[in-house]
């Protein structure tokens, strides 16, 4: 979906807009988020409040050797204001895991999907999902979910309602949006994602309604037989009927400019009342940076937002530091953060970059 971002493009019935506040990016400035004691890309992101200080989770994810081996079951936490990142209990599965995703509600953060890679380099989705609490550290496990997913978007809804849309599963993309309810610890479906069925999108919400954009969808096969993965340029809203959170409306927004772009950072701004997205790239890639056609996947900079009040997708200044391979994005003393991912040429780095006010 994108755009060298401090652009200013036209599209019909759509006005681009350069943003109108202060962009302050201070990515590796001493006094900002230190980085992880380990690297670690495609990690699982989620932040809390706890006892009045944010806490900054990071799960699983892929350490620096980029093979198979290098799959991690590895947890780190970092508290708003201790200034250091705490080793935490690896996540309780046999096998490391990639594409998880995580949210934090209230003092928990619920974990799920993923997939394991074999030596042979088979995937599967995994089974297993849990709620981690920070207080006590104990996993707790939760219902499997009903199509075993990974790659997928995750955002709380009215504090209760958990929702995963779209993703991959085992052999495909998937439209599912699958609901769990945090109360009654059971999952239900809701209402289809009419957009392509993707894989590493990225959205989150604000209030009932969500933006999801872009990711990677399957165009066929390749000479040779191989499927053709391929990054999708498409922005969709969803709205939540707060009197049945199965039921969710539709709307296609505008497509901008450029390719798609897959594993950006993505989060609701509920004080900016937008949803926010950052890096990725537009080479859909296996997991170790290198593309399905060969390539080398390159990171890019922009800062992009669906802003509800003028209800315009709005263009920010690009961030110092072009990055990919996120699954989450999250906001700390008025700054929004990656925390880990790849820099460069496929680094995985452990850096948590900021990306503005």
């Amino acid at each position: 979906m994108k755009f060298a971002l401090i652009r200013f493009v036209q599209l019909v019935g759509l006005s681009l807009l350069l943003a109108g506040f202060a962009a302050q990016s201070n990515a590796g400035e001493p006094g900002d988020v230190p980085p992880m004691p380990v690297p670690h890309a495609n990690n699982a992101v989620a932040q809390i409040m706890l006892d009045g200080q944010t806490m900054i989770f990071s799960f699983m994810g892929l350490k620096p050797g980029k093979t198979y081996t290098d799959i991690s079951r590895q947890v780190y936490s970092y508290t708003e204001g201790a200034n250091i990142w705490q080793r935490l209990q690896d996540v309780p599965v046999p096998e490391g895991r990639l594409a998880a995703t995580a949210v934090g509600l209230g003092g928990a953060v619920y974990l799920f999907g993923g997939y394991t890679v074999a030596q042979d380099g088979s995937e599967v989705s995994a089974l297993e999902n849990f709620r981690y609490d920070a207080r006590t550290k104990h996993y707790d496990p939760l219902p499997a979910m009903p199509v075993p997913t990974d790659d997928a978007v995750s955002f709380v809804y009215a504090d209760r309602y958990i929702y995963l849309v779209s993703g991959w599963h085992n052999t495909g993309n998937i439209r599912d949006v699958q609901g769990y309810d945090t109360v009654e610890n059971s999952w239900f479906k809701a209402t289809d994602y009419p957009g392509s069925p993707v894989f590493g999108h990225a959205g989150g919400i604000v209030g009932n309604q969500f933006v999801i954009a872009d990711g990677v969808a399957v165009f066929g096969t390749r000479e040779g037989g191989d499927r053709r993965f391929e990054t999708v340029n498409e922005g969709w809203m969803g709205t939540i009927n707060p009197d049945n959170p199965a039921e969710i409306t539709y709307r296609r927004l505008p497509q901008l400019p450029g390719r798609g772009n897959y594993r950006m950072g993505g989060a609701g701004d509920v004080e900016g009342n937008r949803v926010l997205f950052v890096g990725g790239t537009s080479n859909a890639y296996n997991y170790d940076g290198i593309g399905y056609n060969g390539n080398p996947s390159k990171p890019t900079a922009h800062v992009f937002a669906w802003d509800f009040v003028k209800d315009v997708w709005v263009a920010y200044p690009n961030k110092p530091v072009p990055s990919m391979d996120h699954r989450g994005l999250v906001k700390l003393s008025g700054k929004w953060f990656t925390i880990g991912g790849m820099v460069g040429v496929q680094e995985v780095t452990g850096k948590t970059l900021s990306t503005t006010k």
